[in-house]
């Protein structure tokens, strides 16, 4: 009678296969990985940053904020990459960064500025916001301001410096945040190079989605440096512009009354 295989030793092979599979897959990968890490060698991080959202058909304009295809660690390389460009700027200037001590390090310093501070708004999450639910059922115009905002123009990349005030009516289902709040999401908002216009209407949008309000209404007085600066030169241009969403769209009153309190501030 032939001898019967035993099943123990299809158990063994077929649990051999397994495992070598799963290192043959392990080793695949870590190669692969390897091979994306050296394909990346010497690519510049901007380069690889831009990949990513283009990868998520992202917007990445200068006035978005690109916070989520940066991984930690990657703003001190940006800023490295900035400088080393900015000193390439210095260069074509006709600057002399070797003996004058004024501007040895000022590519690094330029990069930053952008990086961690005037463009940190691009970079950086937003804000944590803790909202607090309205248990007085407030229903009330609420004014917020003076604000100082501080951003910059997208065209020359000159200074926007000014002041937002921000009217809020509450239903008495609408979340509330804190007074800082309002501060902090505008600064994240304003830190970015753009356009007046814009930025209003992008810190409006988010005001109605964080706290879904009856209504907002915001008004921004700014100087811009690209007028005042360059250009034509007029120290004394502003420019004022708002945003009406909700009753304060709707309602004459209610906006008449949140435009006559600035005017005593």
């Amino acid at each position: 009678m032939p001898n019967k295989k035993l099943p123990t030793k299809k158990v063994a092979t077929k649990s051999v296969t397994k495992t070598a599979a799963k290192t043959a897959t392990k080793a695949i990968a870590a190669t692969a990985k390897v091979t994306s890490k050296n394909a990346d060698a010497g690519t510049p991080l901007s380069v690889i940053i831009r990949r990513r959202i283009e990868a998520q058909k992202a917007r990445f304009h200068a006035n978005d904020n690109i916070a989520a295809f940066i991984q930690p660690g990657e703003l001190e390389g940006l800023v490295d990459e900035v400088a080393e460009k900015m000193q390439g700027v210095l260069e074509s200037l006709v600057i002399d960064t070797q003996s004058d001590h004024n501007t040895k390090n000022t590519s690094q310093r330029v990069a930053k500025m952008f990086v961690r501070e005037v463009f940190n708004g691009r970079y950086v999450e937003q804000p944590t916001l803790t909202k607090f639910p309205n248990v007085s059922r407030l229903n009330e115009l609420m004014i917020v301001g003076p604000i100082t905002i501080r951003s910059a123009c997208s065209h020359h990349l000159c200074p926007i410096m000014g002041r937002v005030w921000i009217g809020v009516l509450p239903s008495k289902e609408s979340a509330l945040i804190g007074l800082s709040k309002y501060a902090r999401l505008t600064e994240w908002v304003m830190c970015r190079p753009q356009i007046q216009e814009e930025a209003v209407v992008e810190l409006a949008d988010m005001l109605e989605k964080k706290i879904k309000p009856i209504g907002v209404a915001i008004v921004m007085d700014a100087d811009h440096f690209c007028m005042q600066w360059r250009g034509v030169k007029d120290r004394d241009s502003k420019m004022v512009n708002s945003v009406m969403r909700g009753a304060f769209l709707k309602d004459p009153n209610l906006r008449r009354e949140f435009l006559s309190l600035l005017e005593k501030r």
